[in-house]
């Protein structure tokens, strides 16, 4: 038994109605960050997306608002089954260039004339950054176009809570976000669940005031102690000597990155602690690099057809990425792969979300789906983004996508 593994016993305090040791705890984060308030998650950024559209359709609510939500195309499935719990409707924004379903490309111009094509502004723009690739929106642009109009932006940060430490600032809070979730356990050293929901300084008061509430809403009511645990331990490691290792790793990476763009690598993103190929260049798909680096005993994060992802942190033994290198140097170059993915669908909406998530449903293979009104977020994780959304009318553009993707079946309507 794990001594630790405690409830809510007295001096232990309570999560989402902290007074004691998890406030402080909390305010320690909040410090670190530069938040308003820090709240903490043990049921990861999963938990944070749902506290944010609730409290941004609160706000709008108050403000006489339909719960729209404008969003980048490549939100968690976690958003789906918030606004679907919440009876949101969205507006999505499409990737403008860049790498296609995963991508967050998306530019303030197309934001802007986004918003300028509504009858009524929303309740908020919600975007995801960094996207699974390492790209980064320009949330600073998006942001000035967002407080111009005077609409909240959310940004799910899933994979960007170390991005606050960089010598340069790259935070979506920094960058001008209301509300921001960071996925401590992916890029921190934090167990697993562990996650941090951010207030801005700059947020609508009506935030502050029903975050415990907005997560207390969708969590469960016994929270790990031991996630708690980690995440408090982890505040003496930001403050401590993190910020110096993180940039020692950068500037590692960055000579690794280079090394592999010299061989013949292409490469993709900006974020300094993802190595994302492109393989098909170098002649091969991202799951066949994937399956030889597999057989060198390495688990990358994520890979399919186009891409091949690898995330690092400071606590990455420099011998590891050693490894990477002179295994993905070894490997022989081939003939390009010229086959590309197919074109990101764009289907009708035939049902809201809630209404498709909430119908009854069966099971078709993608080949009887053509037609079909998709009824659930079909995704697998990594990386949780549908190629269709639910309510949406399955096209051939969608069924396209399901079988480059390895998609078999899906539910339907």
């Amino acid at each position: 038994m794990e001594p630790l593994d405690i409830t809510e016993i007295q001096g232990a305090d309570e999560l989402y109605h902290p007074e004691g040791i998890i406030r402080e705890s909390e305010e320690n984060a909040a410090s670190l960050f530069g938040s308003a308030r820090t709240l903490y998650s043990t049921e990861g950024s999963s938990l944070c997306i749902r506290a944010m559209v609730y409290l941004a359709l609160l706000n709008g609510k108050a403000q006489g608002r339909k719960p729209i939500i404008v969003a980048g195309r490549n939100a968690h499935k976690a958003f789906l089954s918030a606004c679907a719990l919440l009876d949101a409707q969205v507006v999505w924004l499409y990737p403008e260039t860049g790498h296609g379903l995963i991508s967050c490309d998306l530019s303030a111009a197309g934001l802007d004339d986004t918003l300028s094509a509504l009858p009524d502004p929303p309740s908020a723009v919600y975007i995801t950054s960094p996207d699974y690739l390492g790209n980064l929106t320009d949330i600073a642009a998006l942001s000035a176009v967002c407080r111009r109009r005077g609409i909240p932006l959310l940004v799910d940060n899933a994979h960007g809570a170390y991005l606050k430490f960089l010598p340069t600032d790259m935070h979506p809070l920094t960058l001008g976000a209301d509300l921001c979730c960071d996925s401590a356990h992916k890029t921190l050293p934090v167990l697993t669940g562990g996650a941090y929901l951010h207030l801005s300084k700059n947020a609508p008061s009506p935030f502050g005031e029903n975050a415990d509430r907005a997560l207390a809403l969708f969590a469960s009511s016994s929270p790990s102690y031991l996630i708690l645990q980690s995440l408090d331990a982890c505040n003496a490691s930001l403050a401590g000597d993190y910020p110096e290792r993180l940039a020692s790793l950068k500037n590692r990476m960055d000579g690794m990155k280079r090394r592999l763009s010299d061989h013949g690598y292409s490469l993709v993103g900006f974020e300094p602690c993802k190595l994302t190929l492109a393989p098909k260049a170098y002649g091969y798909t991202g799951n066949a690099l994937h399956d030889l680096l597999r057989n060198e005993n390495m688990e990358c994060e994520f890979s399919d057809p186009d891409f091949l992802t690898a995330m690092v942190t400071p606590d990455t033994p420099k011998e590891d990425l050693d490894r990477l290198e002179k295994s993905l140097l070894f490997i022989p170059r081939r003939e390009p792969i010229t086959a590309l993915p197919p074109p990101l669908p764009r289907p009708e909406t035939a049902l809201s979300i809630r209404e498709a998530m909430l119908s009854p449903a069966h099971s078709v293979s993608v080949q009887e789906a053509l037609g079909h009104v998709l009824a659930d977020a079909h995704v697998g994780c990594p990386p949780c983004i549908p190629i269709v959304a639910a309510g949406e009318r399955i096209d051939e553009a969608a069924v396209n996508c399901f079988q480059y993707y390895g998609v078999k079946s899906c539910k339907v309507i």
